[in-house]
């Protein structure tokens, strides 16, 4: 990233957890190793104790400070509160960017973004970055169309929609039309220090599942395809999953059910290079995905990977891919047993590393939003 000015960003989502939070912790490294002044506002209630450690390392990088609110998934009572307080805490960092994450994050950007120009005259780029959140939601249901509905007026506050893929820009522009604000296509990206191999663990299980324990994730898929695929094969398969999640416990008890309670370690979150020494392959069966981190991680240290043909997925392991399944138990089970019983000739059909670190590197990803940053500030002059 070029040091044309020293800018103060700030960025704002709600979770801090999961494809977003990892995200801006590579935006912050990027703009902060370029000179410019970052700071963060996200919710107080969410995540655990390795969440925790994530912000702990955050704060001392952070100049404009990291603020924690209260932020509700839906929007309730609560939220006339948390809007108040953020307000007042993005007025007091003065943001020239104010970047907003996720359906949460995007609203309170562009809305507190727009009251500042309005009553302070000051000139602060509105950006955001859907990362899948609204975009989930069904048009043909009351719930959508409201949701759509005010995404569109919401564009009349936007400087730039930044989306991580291509799949994300086209539901967008299907689902609410095309952008009538300014936007950028920017892949999501990967240091050079994550394309190395990461070594197997001698007692590593088959399958990994790592991510948020949740339905959209696709949890209760990836137990029920173990099952089928362990039947198929002749001999109990192992894995491990990694996270947590309102529907950790029912997936636990889901596992004991089927009869895999001894053969699945559930793991509380950490981080993705230390989750990929437990297993051979990496399971994704989410039902919903933009362009999740966790396929180019687990790539990029070398490690096998059968995902969702969902999102933005095929656009990093191509649109033929025969890692990409149907997220359904069914098909992720024959798949998975095919890849167990020849990892070699499984790991042959995934994409080459070199291609994929010119495509998804965080320099590339870095350096077009910072000039989209600018361009955005340069219209205001």
């Amino acid at each position: 990233m070029t040091n044309e000015k020293s800018l103060r960003i700030v960025h704002c989502f709600r979770a801090p957890v999961g494809g977003i939070f990892r995200h801006v912790r590579d935006l912050i490294d990027a703009q902060v190793a370029a000179g410019h002044k970052v700071g963060v506002i996200c919710d107080a209630s969410t995540g655990g104790a390795f969440e925790e450690a994530l912000l702990d390392e955050m704060r001392g990088k952070l100049e404009l400070g990291l603020e924690r609110i209260a932020m509700q998934r839906q929007i309730g009572p609560g939220d006339a509160i948390a809007a108040f307080r953020t307000y007042k805490i993005i007025a007091r960092m003065a943001p020239d960017v104010l970047h907003g994450h996720g359906a949460k994050g995007g609203t309170y950007a562009r809305l507190f973004g727009s009251m500042l120009r309005r009553f302070t005259g000051t000139k602060v780029a509105r950006f955001y970055s859907p990362h899948g959140g609204s975009l989930h939601f069904d048009p043909a249901t009351m719930q959508g169309r409201v949701i759509f509905r005010v995404e569109r007026l919401l564009e009349r506050m936007t400087d730039r929609i930044i989306f991580v893929s291509a799949y994300e820009q086209g539901v967008y522009s299907k689902k609410i039309g095309v952008p009538r604000c300014g936007h950028a296509l920017i892949y999501n990206g990967l240091k050079d220090s994550e394309f190395e191999p990461v070594p197997l663990d001698g007692d590593a299980a088959d399958f990994l599942f790592i991510g948020e324990i949740r339905e959209l994730k696709g949890p209760d898929i990836f137990v029920s395809a173990l099952a089928q695929a362990s039947a198929a094969s002749g001999h109990t398969l192992k894995a491990v999953m990694i996270g947590d999640g309102n529907d950790r416990a029912a997936v636990v008890e889901q596992a004991q059910r089927d009869g895999l309670g001894p053969h699945i370690r559930f793991l509380m979150p950490m981080k993705a290079r230390e989750a990929f020494r437990l297993a051979k392959v990496v399971v994704i069966p989410s039902l919903a995905e933009a362009l999740p981190y966790i396929v180019l991680e687990a790539l990029a240290a070398g490690r096998p990977v059968i995902a969702s043909r969902v999102g933005g997925i095929p656009e990093i392991l191509g649109e033929t891919s025969r890692a990409l399944v149907e997220p359904n138990a069914e098909a992720l089970a024959k798949t998975m047993t095919r890849a167990i019983s020849d990892l070699p000739a499984f790991k042959v059909l995934l994409p080459d590393i070199h291609a994929l670190r010119e495509k998804f590197g965080v320099a590339n990803m870095a350096a077009r939003l910072e000039a989209e940053y600018f361009s955005a500030l340069a219209t205001q002059d």
